[in-house]
């Protein structure tokens, strides 16, 4: 079964992208005698000559290295749309200062750093440059576009040109979409010069690297209900975020289109050599590569931010202080869950956890679907399937396990029930266009949709989670939201009118890609009211924006159970980490349909290595459980559970980083080898933080696999074996069905959980083994972070422990990565084992601070070069070093 591509718009069917794309450049003049400094930047205004419309262009300079490019009509007859609450950082602008000026242009600079601006007064160009060199150009191929608010019913040119029905409508299988603005779309083009790498922009199933699109079908940025969607398609898919990375050696740039209307983004690369028709045949001159952008939004105002890099990881950081940080999940939440639509009733509940203690595979989180509730009715429980609910949770509990419910946006059209009464009464609703509460089609029936673009319907909808409100709920039940495109099944392409009406006046369209996002707020901050603002919520969203990730997590909706499928998830939860959705995965096994042995035991692999762990199936599937594959796949799938939970040291410590900096735990190769080129369009292996290199296995009866270890002069160690291998190859890696590629770098330190236990809080009373991956100079570090693993308390009274690990000249010293936060606890370091080690020491010698030194045992293997430490029982929290002699 795939998705029914004809209920969905091609670009064909868009009559603003029509206009956009096919219509002639508008040649805009910059009016260089308006230019006005101000304290947060300068503006100045735009002229088309054609029309006469006048614009105005805001320009500002922030000190954390972005630049904000603003373009609206200067006299509009009415406010058009600016997306809020996404922004949240409030970097300081920069004075811009005129570095230079003449007839045809005006350069602008300021004082943090050898960036310029300079703006071309016709056709009108804006220019961002690096110590003089032009790295983006803003409306290099002319495609400015902003189409003005009119009065009703006027009709410009180009719309009239383009138009098939009554002026200001549109229709789509029946559906007319009635514009009470009118026209209103706004575009812009970018040219990243020496960029013939861009990325970003999910959620869409495809390559990492962005496709050519000049010859076929845009990147359509349109949140829709996507039920088993195609592969290798630019169709839009659960959540939209607008930013693109660009790189090349030396340089990362972003941008980001801040509009939450329909959008689109075509993609325009050169030949990185052309033919010199001067030349003989036979030679060729190499040019400078560049890549064009163009986006293309229905509404809202050209608001963009270009982000400055010059690395990665800045960008990274950069786009976090403006949109938010990853919020820092509670450590269950990092655990395996087990979800299903739907399991049947609390028996059968209680027996899927018993199953897993039977096998004894550790997991976190059971999860209900829509089946659970009261006839579809959220914040319900069917009383013939659930009728100890709080019995449940308390059994669950005991073993310290979750339970995850779910709570769809649509509410079930019944005057009986109080919380739909309570939506009407209190204006808690979208309207139709003539003022109605709108109702459309959903899994309870006929529904109304909650408005949580309304910050009274949010903090109305975060008190429903309250336990005086939520009956049958703990503080140990946290949610999930699905559906929330917002997914209309009798609705154009199955969501919501765009001539909906929302808070404000506004129309849907303006800011259909924020729904989720909303929905993702206010049931966040539910559950934090909740706790009384103790506790650290977990909240799984299927539809998002650029900010989701200040809530919680996302997944990639509704998969197949398929090979393809399964290596799909790659690029796609690559794409999704740089675009700041650091906490994300895809459904263990693929939703729909009945996975082979062989390919469930892969996924499970490949999931354990991902941020999200969750394993999902559809009622039309077979029950998945991992025992009912026979013990051969049982086997394989408690070990890939059991590495996840070992690992869960480093994926926290990686947490807390992408919490603090941005930086995301999933990387693409390019990320951490910025200059080398062969892992530019590397999609089918990443890394994990800084230290570690997985490659899963994503096609059948495979015996080996063939993996890309970058950095010439560089050290990997296969974490299996230990087996050491040179950076800058590539390498036939051999496996079996209980065995996936991964591999520690060397230069890393990385802590792992040392036993067993039946979840992560078991996990936390275990002690942590070190492994030390020397490079090729001997030398090595890492970090490992700890606190509670649930509260606030790391934010609000510092408590928290960073421990920093230093090994250099045989040398290893555990010391304080931070200058701030206290954290007492009892774990300890039990092992340390070094990888690299070219000869066995005489001697190793532990030193705890204010005590003295000891020596203690040790192995030394000689065929992989290891020196071993066990025995050990050293404070985590304390300085000490360990001298090998």
């Amino acid at each position: 079964m795939a998705v029914r591509t004809e209920k969905f718009k091609r670009s064909e069917h868009v009559a603003f992208y029509r206009r956009s794309s096919r219509g002639p450049n508008m040649q805009h003049r910059a009016l260089l005698d308006t230019l006005v400094l101000t304290e947060s930047g300068a503006r100045l205004e735009l002229l088309e000559p054609d029309t006469q419309t006048l614009l105005l262009l805001s320009l500002s300079a922030s000190n954390n290295g972005s630049v904000g490019i603003v373009i609206d009509e200067l006299h509009p007859i009415k406010a058009r749309y600016r997306v809020p609450d996404v922004i949240v950082g409030a970097a300081a602008c920069e004075q811009l200062s005129v570095q230079q000026q003449s007839d045809d242009s005006v350069t602008l600079s300021w004082s943090s750093g050898p960036h310029a601006l300079r703006v071309w007064r016709f056709p009108f160009r804006l220019e961002i440059l690096w110590r003089g060199d032009v790295m983006v150009t803003f409306n290099s191929r002319g495609k400015l576009w902003l189409e003005p608010l009119q009065h009703p019913h006027r009709v410009g040119p180009q719309v009239a040109a383009d138009q098939t029905g009554p002026p200001w409508t549109e229709t789509f299988q029946g559906f007319v979409d009635v514009q009470a603005n009118g026209p209103s779309s706004v575009g812009a083009d970018f040219c990243f010069h020496g960029f013939s790498h861009v990325y970003g922009v999910p959620e869409h199933a495809d390559d990492l690297r962005l496709r050519d699109t000049r010859h076929g079908e845009p990147y359509r940025l349109y949140n829709l209900d996507t039920f088993a969607y195609d592969l290798h398609s630019r169709l839009g898919l659960y959540g939209s975020v607008p930013l693109l990375l660009a790189h090349k050696p030396g340089r990362t740039l972003g941008v980001l289109w801040l509009n939450a209307s329909e959008t689109f983004l075509d993609v325009g690369y050169s030949s990185s050599e052309h033919q010199d028709e001067a030349a003989p045949p036979v030679k060729r001159r190499s040019v400078e590569p560049w890549t064009d952008v163009h986006w293309v939004s229905e509404g809202g105002v050209i608001d963009c931010r270009v982000l400055l890099g010059p690395g990665p990881h800045q960008l990274f950081s950069q786009y976090a202080h403006l949109t938010g940080y990853q919020a820092l999940p509670p450590l269950f939440a990092l655990g395996y869950h087990q979800c299903r639509y739907s399991y049947e009733d609390e028996a059968d509940v209680k027996a899927v956890d018993a199953g897993f203690d039977e096998h004894d595979i550790p997991y976190d989180v059971i999860w209900l679907d829509i089946d659970h509730t009261d006839q579809k009715r959220y914040f319900t429980w069917d009383p013939a399937l659930f009728p100890e609910p709080v019995l449940l949770q308390r059994h669950l509990e005991a073993k310290k396990r979750k339970l995850v419910v779910i709570s769809d946006p649509h509410i079930k059209v019944d005057p009986e029930w109080w919380l739909y009464r309570q939506a009407r009464d209190q204006g808690h609703f979208i309207k139709t266009r003539d003022g109605r509460i709108f109702q459309g089609s959903c899994w309870s029936g006929e529904c109304s949709y909650l408005d949580f673009s309304r910050p009274h319907t949010r903090a109305w909808y975060s008190r429903c989670f309250g336990l005086d409100k939520y009956e049958g709920s703990t503080p140990s039940l946290f949610v999930w939201i699905d559906m929330n495109e917002p997914s209309v099944f009798d609705g154009p392409e199955q969501t919501m009118p765009k001539d909906a009406v929302h808070y404000g006046g506004w129309e849907h369209r303006e800011l259909h890609n924020l729904y989720g996002f909303y929905q993702h707020m206010a049931t966040a901050e539910g559950l934090i009211t909740r706790s009384g603002g103790v506790a650290r919520p977990f909240v799984l969203s299927r539809s998002f924006f650029a900010g989701s990730q200040r809530f919680g997590a996302i997944w990639t909706g509704d998969s197949c159970a398929s090979w393809d499928y399964l290596k799909i998830t790659v690029p796609m939860l690559l794409s999704l980490s740089m675009a700041g959705i650091s906490f994300c995965g895809a459904d263990v096994g693929g939703f729909m349909k009945d996975p082979e042995p062989e390919l469930l035991v892969r996924w499970y692999q490949a999931a354990a290595l991902q941020p999200f762990f969750r394993g999902h199936s559809s009622k039309c599937a077979k029950r998945r459980e991992p025992w009912l594959f026979g013990e051969e796949v049982t086997g394989a799938i408690r070990t890939a559970i059991r590495q996840r939970y070992c690992l869960l040291p480093y994926w926290y410590t990686l947490f807390h980083h992408s919490h603090t900096s941005g930086v995301p735990p999933l990387r693409p190769l390019w990320v951490e080898f910025q200059k080398e080129q062969s892992t530019f369009a590397v999609d089918n292996q990443y890394m994990i933080g800084g230290a570690l290199l997985a490659c899963p296995v994503t096609d059948p009866g495979v015996q080996e696999v063939k993996v890309l270890l970058p950095g010439p002069g560089e050290v990997w160690y296969d974490v299996h074996s230990t087996k050491t291998y040179g950076g800058g190859t590539t390498v036939s890696f051999p496996v079996t069905l209980d065995t996936v590629p991964l591999f520690q770098r060397g230069g890393s330190v990385v802590c792992r959980w040392v036993g067993r236990g039946s979840c992560t809080a078991d996990f936390q009373q275990l002690p942590l083994s070190i492994t030390v991956a020397l490079s090729a100079q001997g030398a090595a570090d890492g970090e490992v972070y700890m606190d509670d693993g649930h509260s606030f308390s790391y934010r609000d009274r510092k408590a928290f422990c960073l421990r920093s690990f230093r090994m250099q000249s045989g040398r290893l010293t555990c010391c304080s990565g931070s200058d701030e936060g206290t954290f007492d606890c009892d774990t300890v370091i039990q092992s340390v084992t070094v990888l690299g080690m070219e000869r066995s020491p005489s001697a190793v010698a532990v030193q705890v601070s204010g005590g003295k030194a000891a020596t203690v045992d040790f192995q030394y293997t000689e065929t992989c070069c290891m020196v071993a430490v066990t025995g050990l029982k050293l404070r985590a929290t304390l300085d000490w070093e360990i001298q090998m002699l």
